[in-house]
């Protein structure tokens, strides 16, 4: 059967001589492999698979069986047009880092539609933003999916609970007796970056590259003690050399 769905590939390997598998996080079906063919030889239709690139927002009609590994797509175009990620290093780093983030974390082909519109927003939101967001938006997007993906943080920071426990997910009073928790100042910067509504709001949260890295690394961790088969990622370290600002 024939569905729409909007999604965002994650992955594009080639397969023999003219076709390639795409992984896609797709709005119907969460994260699905597709079997693409003719898009990789001299003929017109195959200009079209330079649009399967890791990060591009689609509008796909699909087949889909219950149960089996490997889906087709039937049409596909694309569902935003970028208009300064692809030319812009910083950006488009920052979008490898996220795509390589939800790849490790979704893993099953079930539907994550909250996630799904998350992701998709925080994409074109990293096209028109300016660097100030750009900046913090990595940290905010890891706090953000760990929340969708069922391990949210609880609590918040006051004077009367100013350690973030990462192994607990809460705020707490007192440091607690592991390593796993984040001082008075990181605590706050990390409440401030998961209330943010409008993501224009990151802007004002300062930092330097070196806070920012290890914010990063430790809400990484976070996601480690809460998801066991969660494996470590290649982007950080090239994220933390391009995001000098």
């Amino acid at each position: 059967m024939l569905h729409k769905t909007r999604g965002i590939v994650l992955r594009t390997v080639k397969y023999g001589d003219t076709s390639a598998i795409v992984s896609i996080f797709t709005e119907l079906f969460g994260i699905q492999s597709y079997m693409v063919n003719g898009v990789r030889s001299s003929k017109p239709k195959a200009a079209k698979g330079n649009l399967l690139q890791p990060g591009n927002i689609m509008e796909l009609v699909v087949y889909h069986q219950e149960g089996k590994n490997l889906q087709r797509i039937s049409e596909f175009k694309l569902g935003y047009v970028y208009s300064a990620m692809q030319f812009n290093v910083v950006k488009n780093t920052v979008a490898i880092y996220l795509i390589e983030l939800l790849q490790k974390c979704l893993k099953e082909p079930e539907q994550h539609p909250e996630l799904y519109y998350f992701a998709e927003y925080v994409l074109q939101v990293l096209d028109r933003s300016e660097m100030a967001v750009v900046a913090n938006l990595p940290l905010y997007f890891t706090l953000k999916v760990a929340e969708k993906m069922g391990f949210r943080l609880n609590g918040s920071f006051s004077e009367h609970t100013p350690f973030l426990d990462l192994q607990e997910g809460t705020f707490t009073d007192l440091p607690p007796h592991h390593t796993y928790f984040l001082d008075e100042v990181n605590s706050e910067i990390t409440h401030r970056l998961f209330q943010s509504q409008d993501l224009a709001q990151l802007a004002a949260i300062t930092m330097n590259k070196d806070r920012r890295r290890k914010l990063l690394y430790a809400y990484l961790d976070f996601f480690r003690l809460h998801m066991p088969e969660f494996t470590e990622l290649h982007s950080p370290p090239i994220l933390h050399e391009i995001l000098d600002v």
